[in-house]
């Protein structure tokens, strides 16, 4: 291996952080169509519905090994444009859209638990209630559920500007981290 090779291979993601990384990135997007057609949608709500809950139910797993991926696995180091603040600005974003994507499925479970059904996956995996029956703990797991949406979709699209901007102004490299 020539040194050159050595370095840039030191600058990627593992392979698996990568396919994680694509595969929750995919399903995110997946599950936030779904929903907005969802919630806009007279026709197909309940098949809707049921495809929403299992991707939410994928994402939750997945993220679970993501978080322990990510704390059992050295990440490569940030390109040397990333100055002090936006290193600090880039671990913020990471702890939060971990927190969101945690967040976002576990609200989604106490919301439908809340509504007195049980969730439904892949059509027939019935998980256990996590909230109590309660008209008003619905309302307010709804809300949340919604805001936490629009939540991922601003710091996702931080993230994506951000990436954006090191790759094709700073052409730091920062994109091939996750890409090659």
């Amino acid at each position: 291996m020539t040194p050159a090779t050595a370095d840039a291979k030191a600058t990627r993601h593992p392979v698996r952080t990568r396919i994680l990384h694509w595969l929750t990135a995919i399903l995110i997007f997946t599950t936030l169509l779904v929903g907005f057609v969802m919630v806009n949608s007279l026709g197909s709500y309940a098949a809707l519905v049921g495809l929403h809950m299992t991707l939410g139910a994928a994402i939750l797993a997945i993220v679970v090994v993501r978080v322990a991926n990510r704390f059992t696995h050295r990440v490569p180091p940030l390109p040397r444009t990333v100055g002090p603040v936006e290193h600090v600005l880039v671990i913020g974003s990471e702890l939060t859209l971990y927190a969101l994507m945690l967040a976002q499925p576990l609200v989604g479970w106490a919301m439908v638990s809340a509504s007195g059904k049980s969730p439904v996956l892949f059509g027939v995996l019935r998980p256990p209630r996590i909230a109590p029956f309660d008209a008003d703990v619905y309302f307010i797991l709804r809300q949340t559920h919604s805001v936490l949406a629009y939540a991922i979709v601003a710091v996702v699209a931080a993230h994506v500007c951000a990436v954006l901007l090191h790759t094709l102004t700073l052409r730091d490299g920062m994109l091939s981290r996750m890409v090659h």
